[in-house]
């Protein structure tokens, strides 16, 4: 928020390393969306990696003065957040964010339509043994049993010919 209260600053800060002002507004932006990006949960290995390199293209351009004290403090907090947001990148989202949310929500969705779909093919199969079955010439009729050895339906079953094995 400090870069895009104080536009004129940021600009200053962004010419003294050699860079284009124009950036201030972008940058500021940028860090704005992907802060609260990574808060709410919204593309957030995108947004992990995309800051850690954002955060390490920082030391590059701002701290990479390793005899001052002050920039090589600067340097290390800013890789110790890159590797956080890297952490954040390889272990996936959390789960109370909006894209753990929608893969749980994605994963029950594909449960119930398995299971709406087997609940179809029970009653398909139910129906057909309820079915009356007709021997013609071309079928037999065979006794489906159970484990047990109880008959539980009949089925037609297509008569071999002589010539079929």
């Amino acid at each position: 928020m400090g870069k895009l209260f104080d536009v004129s600053g940021t600009q200053v800060a962004l010419a003294g390393v050699g860079l284009t002002p124009d950036l201030a507004l972008p940058v500021g932006l940028f860090e704005l969306i992907g802060g609260l990006a990574l808060m709410f949960g919204v593309a957030t290995r995108i947004f992990a990696v995309l800051l850690a390199g954002f955060t390490l293209l920082t030391i590059l351009f701002f701290h990479h003065n390793l005899l001052d004290h002050t920039q090589v403090v600067e340097a290390l907090k800013n890789l110790a957040i890159a590797g956080g947001l890297l952490a954040l990148f390889a272990h996936r989202q959390v789960a109370w964010s909006y894209d753990g949310l929608r893969n749980r929500r994605d994963r029950e969705s594909a449960a119930r339509d398995a299971e709406m779909r087997a609940a179809r093919a029970e009653g398909r199969a139910e129906a057909l043994s309820e079915m009356p079955v007709v021997e013609t010439p071309a079928t037999r009729v065979e006794t489906i049993t159970d484990v047990d050895g109880h008959p539980t339906g009949t089925v037609a079953v297509a008569r071999r010919k002589w010539w079929q094995v």
